[in-house]
């Protein structure tokens, strides 16, 4: 498979700042590709890694037969977000979910629901 029959230029991503504890300089993800992300220095410099790092994706899943996403397959919504919040609420979330016996992402998953449901009530 080449690099043309890839269509890497088809493949949506987002390209971002990295926060202080990632470092420095610009992420980019995939969000077809799951885990599949790179960065750089500049935004132009993070599409060329993050083109490579595609590139280097879907070819290690055609070598182990692994299906191929298509471009725009992840529709508009994933089912996925990423939330950054500060510390504290993060170890109260954290114990919270200890005292309930239950995961973080289900204790966050639920909250969001009940508010949801709060709100389309009102």
């Amino acid at each position: 498979m080449k690099r043309d029959d890839l269509k890497l230029d088809q493949y949506r991503f987002t390209v971002r700042p990295m926060t202080d504890e990632e470092g420095t300089g610009y992420l980019i993800e995939f969000p077809d590709v799951p885990l599949c992300m790179s960065d750089g220095a500049t935004v132009e410099e993070a599409i060329v890694n993050g083109r490579d790092a595609l590139k280097c994706c879907l070819l290690t899943m055609k070598e182990f037969g692994d299906p191929i996403p298509k471009p725009g397959s992840s529709g508009v919504a994933s089912g996925q977000f990423r939330l950054r919040v500060p510390k504290t609420v993060h170890a109260r979330l954290t114990s919270r979910a200890e005292q309930e016996g239950v995961s973080l992402n289900t204790l966050v998953t639920a909250m969001i629901a009940e508010g949801l449901g709060k709100r389309r009530a009102s």
